[in-house]
């Protein structure tokens, strides 16, 4: 679903939202990632548990992300009707040098931890044998 109803509230809100360069840091990886627990966030911005939750807390409430739990994790995205306006804001920001180091720092993290869950299953599974 796609924003259909743009009004100056929640155009506003959008406006304050991207007014501050912390959440436009969190929402630009929201938008390139799909979406991200906080642990990920907290890690990849340098930020503290407190100010990570402050900033996704006030995009939820401005009506730009959803959250969803899995067990004791939180997952945000970005809702689907504010990815266009988004994506233009996004057209003029995309090669701000902060907010490609932080998307690169999350290629990082995200490839390490995907080596890492590799080597585990090659060191228990070995030829169909698990090892110990």
């Amino acid at each position: 679903m796609r924003l259909k109803h743009f009004n100056i509230t929640f155009g506003s809100q959008i406006f304050k939202a991207f007014s501050e360069e912390s959440r436009i840091r969190i929402i630009y990886l929201l938008y390139n990632n799909e979406e991200m627990c906080i642990s990920d966030i907290e890690h990849i911005l340098d930020f503290t548990q407190a100010k990570t939750s402050r900033h996704l807390i006030y995009l939820k409430n401005a009506g730009l992300l959803g959250f969803k739990k899995v067990d004791q994790w939180a997952y945000y995205y970005l809702k689907e009707e504010v990815k266009d306006i988004v994506q233009q804001i996004f057209q003029y920001l995309g090669k701000d040098p902060v907010l490609l180091n932080d998307q690169e720092t999350y290629r990082i993290l995200y490839s390490n931890r995907e080596l890492a869950i590799c080597k585990r299953h090659q060191h228990k599974w070995s030829g169909g044998v698990l090892k110990q």
